[in-house]
C-alpha cells in the first residue's frame, strides 16, 4: 500500500469517526427527549388514574346523598299524610316539626356550599375531576406517541452508524422534531390533536 493510499484511508476513517460522533450525539439528544416524554407520560398517566378514582368516589358520595335525600323526602311526604289523620294539636305540632326537619335535611343534602358535600356541589366536583382526568389522559396519549417517535428515531440513527446511509439520520432527525412537536402539543394543547 502506498503512502497516498494510507493517507486516504486515514482521512476516510477520520471522516467516518467524525460522522459517528455526530450520530452518537444525535442519539444522546434523542434519548434525552425520550426520557423527558416518558417521565411526562408517567406523570400524566398517574394523574389520570388519580382523577378517575376521585371522580368515582365523588359520584358514589353523590349517589349516597341522593338516596338519603330521597329517603328523607319520602319520610316527609309520609308524615304529611299522617298529619291529616292526627287527632290532637300536640301530635300535629310534633309531626309538623318532624316534617320540617326532614325537609330541611333534604334541602341540605341537595345543597351544602359550606362543606361542598351537597349533591349539587358533589356533582360539580365530580365533573371537574372528570375534566382533569380527560386532560391528563389526552396528555398521556401525546407523550406516548412522542416516545414512540423518539424510540424509532434512536433505532434509525443507530442504523446509520452500521449502514452509513445518511438518509436514515435525516429521517431520525425529522422523527425527533415530530416527537418534540407532539410533546409540546401534549403540554400546551392536549386536545388539539385527536389522538384518543
Amino acid at each position: 500500500m502506498s503512502a497516498h493510499e494510507s493517507m486516504e484511508q486515514a482521512e476516510h476513517a477520520e471522516h467516518a469517526s467524525s460522522e459517528n460522533k455526530k450520530i452518537a450525539l444525535l442519539i444522546a439528544v434523542i434519548a434525552l427527549c425520550l426520557a423527558l416524554s416518558e417521565t411526562l407520560g408517567k406523570g400524566a398517566q398517574t394523574e389520570s388514574i388519580s382523577k378517575n378514582v376521585e371522580a368515582s368516589n365523588l359520584w358514589a358520595f353523590f349517589q349516597a346523598k341522593s338516596i338519603r335525600r330521597t329517603t328523607v323526602q319520602t319520610a316527609a311526604e309520609q308524615g304529611k299524610l299522617s298529619l291529616a289523620g292526627a287527632a290532637d294539636d300536640a301530635t300535629k305540632a310534633a309531626l309538623q316539626k318532624q316534617i320540617d326537619e326532614w325537609q330541611k335535611t333534604a334541602t341540605r343534602y341537595r345543597s351544602e356550599p359550606e362543606t361542598g358535600e351537597g349533591t349539587e356541589q358533589l356533582a360539580e366536583r365530580a365533573k371537574h375531576a372528570e375534566h382533569e382526568r380527560d386532560e391528563s389522559t389526552a396528555k398521556y396519549h401525546h407523550f406516548e406517541l412522542a416516545s414512540a417517535a423518539f424510540q424509532i428515531a434512536i433505532v434509525l440513527a443507530s442504523a446509520t452508524i452500521i449502514t452509513g446511509i445518511a438518509a436514515l439520520a435525516w429521517i431520525s432527525g425529522l422523527l425527533t422534531l415530530a416527537g418534540i412537536a407532539v410533546t409540546a402539543f401534549g403540554i400546551f394543547q392536549p386536545h388539539l390533536l385527536p389522538l384518543h
